[in-house]
C-alpha cells in the first residue's frame, strides 16, 4: 500500500461527507486506503459511514479524544508507505494528492509536507509558521495584539514576510492536512499524547526537525480548509474568560514551553 489516508473528524457529518467524496474523486488512481477517525460519534456520522462509505475503516470514539489521539488510532490501523492526516472539514482539490505524494517521494530528507490552505472564498488561509515564543500567545490571545509591535511581532510569525508561492522549509506547519512517510515517522514517533489538542503539530514538526527531516510548506499543491476557529471566538476578553477552547490553548502551550525550555531551536534554510 503506497498511502494512508487518516482523516479525523469531530461531530460534523455534514462537511466529513464532503470530505470524503472529494478524496474519492480527486485521488481515485492513488493506490490508497482511506481510514476515518471520529470523536464523540453521532449516530448521524455512523449512518453516513455504514451507507456511503462502508469500504472506509471507521473508528468511532464515545468521547471527545482530541485531535493527537484520534491521528493515533488512525496511524497505528494503516499500512501506506505514506501518511496523509486530514481534518474532516478539509476538501481535496484535483491533483493535489499526487503533487504531494511525487514531491515527497522525490526527496527522503523532507518528513512532513504541507499543502496552501484556502478559505472556502479562494483566499489564503495561514497554515506554515515559525516557532512560538511564549508572547505569542500573548498577542494572539489579548489585546496587546493590536499595539503595533504585536502586529509586527504576528507578522513575522504568520510568515507575512513570504509570498507563499514556492515551496519552502518552515518551522511548522497546521496539523489540518500533513503528508508524512512512514520511515520518517518510525525515527520520530506518534504525536506526543499529553497534549489533548493545540499544539501537537508545533510539537510534532519540531521533532522532526530534531531528528534531521525538513518541514516543508508545498503551495503547488492547494485544498479547501473551513476553519471554525473556536478559541477565537467572541473578543479577546470574553474569549480569556469564557472560551475554554482559548484554555485548552494556553494550557497546551504551557506544556510545549515546559517541554523544550532550554533546548536550542531548529536551524533550517
Amino acid at each position: 500500500m503506497e498511502l494512508s489516508i487518516i482523516v479525523a473528524n469531530y461531530r460534523n457529518p455534514e462537511l466529513l461527507k464532503v470530505c470524503l467524496d472529494s478524496i474519492k474523486k480527486c485521488a481515485a488512481n492513488v493506490s490508497c486506503e482511506l481510514i476515518v477517525a471520529d470523536g464523540e460519534t453521532q449516530e448521524d456520522t455512523e449512518m453516513l459511514m455504514r451507507e456511503n462509505f462502508a469500504d472506509v475503516k471507521f473508528f468511532p470514539f464515545k468521547d471527545n479524544v482530541g485531535f493527537q489521539a484520534m491521528v493515533r488510532k488512525g496511524i497505528e490501523n494503516s499500512q501506506g508507505k505514506f501518511l496523509l492526516i486530514l481534518n474532516g472539514d478539509i476538501i481535496v482539490t484535483e491533483n493535489s494528492v499526487q503533487q504531494m505524494l511525487a514531491y515527497l517521494k522525490n526527496d527522503p530528507s523532507i518528513g512532513i509536507i504541507g499543502p496552501r490552505l484556502l478559505n472556502f472564498n479562494g483566499t489564503l488561509q495561514s497554515s506554515c509558521f515559525r516557532f512560538y515564543k511564549p508572547w505569542t500567545i500573548v498577542y494572539r490571545r489579548t489585546l496587546l495584539g493590536k499595539m503595533p509591535f504585536a502586529k509586527k511581532h504576528l507578522d513575522w510569525f504568520l510568515m507575512n514576510d513570504y509570498d507563499h508561492e514556492k515551496p519552502k522549509e518552515v518551522d511548522w506547519l497546521m496539523g489540518s492536512a500533513l503528508m508524512i512517510s512512514r520511515q520518517a515517522l518510525e525515527k520520530v514517533g506518534l504525536m506526543d499524547p499529553s497534549y489533548f489538542m493545540y499544539m501537537e503539530d508545533v510539537d510534532w514538526c519540531r521533532r522532526f526537525w530534531e531528528n534531521g527531516f525538513k518541514v516543508v510548506y508545498f503551495p503547488l499543491a492547494k485544498m479547501h480548509h473551513y476553519h471554525g476557529k473556536g478559541s477565537a471566538k467572541g473578543g479577546a476578553i470574553r474569549s480569556l474568560l469564557l472560551n475554554k477552547y482559548t484554555w485548552i490553548h494556553i494550557s497546551s502551550a504551557i506544556k510545549y514551553f515546559k517541554k523544550f525550555l532550554g533546548k536550542p531551536l531548529p536551524i533550517h534554510n
